[in-house]
């Protein structure tokens, strides 16, 4: 089957600490800028109205409110809070069972019940942020990606950041191992 849709395919490094979007075309690849900034700090702060701060400010106003802004995501992606145990002393918000003993991330409520979120669901956040620069920078709609994921990544992490692209309305076309990537990039 032949696939005609025109869109542009991008390449996203969905990163522990920083994430971007790049693109390749005739002129060679880049990585896509809007507003003169070019990574994404992977960092997302669940306000108290419901909304999301989602970037560089969430990152700077971590150590102000660390048990609502949610870092190093990744860790947390297609893992058991048992396996996740390790990493949970160095986030500051709250790591809980979720189905199947998932790790979640709880997002305390005011006079409620902490919302409980998936890394997928994190992880899209950040996803869709960078598919909104894309767009942007490329004045078109993006829906493809490829994706890099760190090499160790066993199959439940790499299908939790497929779950985490197709929440973010993204199609991967691939995911690459980050060292393969790095090998593309500067091999012959």
């Amino acid at each position: 089957m032949i696939d005609h849709d025109p869109s542009p395919i991008v390449g996203i490094d969905l990163g522990t600490t920083n994430s971007l979007v790049a693109f390749c075309d005739e002129s060679g690849p880049r990585v896509l800028t809007v507003q003169n900034e070019s990574i994404l700090p992977s960092a997302i702060r669940f306000n108290p109205d419901g909304s999301t701060t989602i970037g560089a400010q969430a990152r700077d106003e971590a150590p102000a409110f660390p048990d609502t802004t949610v870092t190093s995501i990744k860790r947390l992606m297609g893992r058991s809070l048992d396996d996740a145990q390790a990493d949970l002393p160095y986030l500051g918000y709250s790591v809980v069972a979720g189905e199947h003993n998932t790790a979640r991330v709880a997002i305390p409520n005011p006079g409620g019940e902490p919302r409980i979120i998936s890394p997928q669901e994190v992880s899209a956040m950040i996803l869709g942020e960078l598919k909104r620069r894309a767009e942007i920078a490329l004045a078109q709609p993006v829906r493809k990606a490829v994706v890099t994921v760190p090499a160790y990544f066993d199959d439940a992490q790499r299908q939790a950041t497929k779950d985490a692209a197709r929440l973010a309305d993204i199609e991967v076309l691939r995911l690459l191992n980050e060292p393969t990537a790095a090998a593309l990039a500067y091999g012959p």
